[in-house]
């Protein structure tokens, strides 16, 4: 075989495979619109670790984007509400709730979101409180939404998605069904994780602090991941779930 011929063989084998590299990437690139992980994972093989945009983790809270101002001077004063939300198994009672094998603890998840939700809603111009699983403020407990911050189990691994409920006996179901829907939309919409419906619980329909606030008070508990499958975004994207909690509130608040 001549060296002109082998040449152009050579030349064939490399376009052929560039063809295949790009084509990997734009399939990767694809399906990395709905899994917010994956593209940060893209973002550090194409990019390189100095293109790479920080991520937080729980032990460097980062502020909660200050909102877009909702009033001016002269217009009408702002109605502030308030608002509940409690982070799951927090609380001196030493509960931390599921821990993975890694010991990755819920309990610090649900306290890392919780906190960015809580800033963000009194950034807003609302009265918010931070609440522990048996907080003493919760009997009787009165305000314009209470909501319960959890996360789902560690096990099975590969499991994925959140999950919202209300009480089953609700006094007012149907503010209460306006709340879970505002929160299964924005949030969805924000993270871009999947519902998970199948595995809501009859603990979640009768979570004990909805027996114990005001039955006027619109409740919820949302488990906002797995532990197992949403292990990366739960410990490094808590401003996102947080956003998409908060984005979820605001719909119910401001409807």
């Amino acid at each position: 075989m001549s060296r002109r011929r082998i040449g152009c063989l050579l030349r064939q084998a490399q376009l052929a495979f560039v063809l295949v590299v790009a084509g990997a990437i734009a399939l990767l690139l694809y399906a990395a619109r709905d899994q917010p992980w994956l593209s940060d994972l893209i973002g550090g093989v194409v990019l390189g670790p100095a293109r790479q945009t920080p991520r937080p983790t729980l032990a460097t809270p980062v502020p909660f984007p200050t909102p877009r101002p909702r009033y001016t001077l002269g217009g009408p004063t702002p109605v502030a509400k308030r608002v509940g939300i409690l982070a799951g198994h927090y609380g001196p009672e030493g509960d931390p709730g599921a821990v993975c094998p890694d010991g990755l603890r819920e309990v610090d998840i649900n306290l890392a979101v919780a906190e960015r939700v809580v800033a963000a809603l009194r950034a807003w111009g609302h009265q918010a409180d931070l609440l522990a699983e048996y907080d003493e403020r919760l009997a009787g407990y009165r305000a314009d939404v209470l909501l319960s911050i959890h996360a789902d189990a560690c096990e099975p691994s590969d499991a994925t998605g959140f999950k919202i409920a209300r009480v089953a006996s609700s006094a007012i179901p149907e503010i209460e069904d306006a709340l879970v829907e505002c929160l299964y939309e924005q949030y969805g919409l924000i993270t871009r994780l999947p519902r998970h419906d199948g595995s809501i619980t009859p603990d979640m329909h009768g979570y004990h602090a909805f027996l114990e606030i005001d039955p006027q008070t619109p409740g919820a508990i949302i488990e906002i991941g797995f532990l197992g499958g949403d292990h990366f975004v739960l410990v490094n994207r808590p401003e996102l779930l947080a956003q998409g909690i908060f984005s979820g509130l605001i719909c119910f608040l401001e409807r």
